[in-house]
């Protein structure tokens, strides 16, 4: 395993650390091809080199549907006595932000001369983005995916091969993201020359922790913007569900130098926050508010594991938080204290699912359900004018919450009887 970063420099991204998190603990076959990445990164994305940017923004617009509308949410605004405002990424195509990161990956291989795809995913939202922008852009793509998270979300199982992607099931492990992570890194330190990976969420080894977040920061430059001509002033709190961190990132980045603007980034608590080290599970996901520091999928930053450095199963109802993991940069903003580390459980995220679309007419991703759960917690705490992103539609979770939601007493559901055995 190789550190090739050394500096004690605070938030030193351009040799990727963030404090003291971040890196390239990744082994020696991989560091020519991070190596060859970070330079395409500079000059194509950083620097506009051939025009990349515009092309990259042009494509968003047309074939992603950019800019997502910031919407008030009146109902939910009535309901908490405050300005509630609804990023809506669930409208880019594919219903999820994940569309973002995996277009301009996908785009920037093309510029790189590489000739195949490959990528992971969890809740299936990047599988199926990366398919559809390797679709629209004409390469062969390889998606891996646990053989737990494909059993939770088949239909955008069906959406990846529709689009012509290959799916390959991850059995190692419990069959969630860390495991399909692992699968898709062996793939690519036996495939570096002509093949780049597609990560999905702003994790891994320098630079991809920065340039996911610099594809995502869309969605913050845009709600930005769009707050101040709908409310003229900006918000008191953004909030965001926190996975490994994509969301969060992309929905926190323009509003980092506003301190007067709070971030709260809503773990996935699942049934409970403590740890069974004796079985290797944490019955949640989050690794903000519980984790240590270590070193996981080639960056140290706060991950959930036991007293030997081992890395827990984590949990969570929703497939998309289900890692053990965080981004780098968004572990040192919460040592900083710019970024609040919050959670929610299982119960309060199907509650939350439950309320925004009774409330809205919005079926939200389980993942975005969570942000709404410490909505409701917290309304009292969160100021007069909140904006919380709507990371994606909550289609491909429904047979999750049909089997989730006649297991507990979740108040505001609807009448289950009627899906007894699970949706038919």
């Amino acid at each position: 395993m190789t550190d090739a970063t050394h500096t004690d420099d605070e938030n030193a991204e351009s040799d990727g650390r963030f404090g003291r998190y971040g890196g390239q603990y990744v082994p020696e076959a991989l560091m020519p091809a991070l190596e060859e990445l970070e330079d395409a990164y500079g000059r194509y994305v950083l620097e506009n080199e051939d025009g990349f940017l515009e092309e990259f923004h042009r494509r968003l617009d047309d074939f992603g549907g950019r800019p997502t509308p910031l919407q008030r949410a009146d109902r939910l605004s009535e309901r908490y006595d405050t300005e509630v405002y609804l990023k809506r990424e669930d409208l880019l195509h594919g219903g999820a932000h994940k569309l973002n990161n995996a277009l301009g990956q996908v785009l920037l291989a093309k510029y790189m001369g590489k000739d195949r795809i490959i990528a992971e995913t969890g809740a299936g939202q990047h599988g199926t983005a990366t398919a559809m922008a390797a679709a629209h852009l004409g390469m062969p793509c390889t998606i891996y995916m646990g053989e737990r998270d494909i059993n939770r979300q088949r239909p955008n199982v069906f959406r990846m091969k529709i689009n012509g992607a290959e799916v390959q099931p991850v059995t190692t492990g419990r069959g969630t993201l860390k495991e399909a992570i692992s699968e898709t890194m062996r793939d690519w330190a036996a495939t570096v020359e002509d093949t780049h990976y597609v990560i999905g969420s702003v994790v891994g080894p320098h630079p991809f922790p920065s340039m996911v977040r610099e594809f995502q920061a869309v969605i913050s430059r845009e709600a930005r913007a769009q707050v101040q001509e709908k409310t003229g002033r900006l918000p008191d709190a953004v909030l965001a569900c926190a996975g490994g961190g994509s969301n969060t990132m992309g929905s926190f980045e323009a509003f980092i130098g506003d301190d007067d603007v709070d971030l709260y980034a809503v773990e996935a608590g699942g049934s409970s926050l403590s740890v069974d080290e004796e079985a290797g599970v944490a019955p949640n996901s989050a690794t903000l508010s519980t984790g240590g520091e270590g070193v996981l999928h080639g960056a140290r930053t706060k991950l959930l594991q036991d007293h030997h450095g081992q890395i827990m199963e984590s949990h969570s109802v929703s497939a998309g938080l289900d890692y053990a993991g965080v981004g780098p940069e968004l572990a040192a903003l919460a040592d900083e204290g710019r970024v609040t580390a919050a959670n929610v459980d299982d119960d309060a995220a199907l509650e939350a699912f439950h309320r925004l679309s009774t409330d809205e007419g919005i079926i939200p991703a389980l993942e975005t359900a969570h942000a709404f759960g410490y909505l409701k917690q917290r309304q009292d705490e969160l100021g007069d004018l909140v904006v919380v992103t709507v990371s994606g539609r909550g289609d491909k979770d429904l047979e999750t919450v049909i089997e989730e939601t006649e297991k507990r007493e979740i108040g505001n559901a609807p009448d289950m009887s009627l899906f007894s055995g699970g949706l038919r």
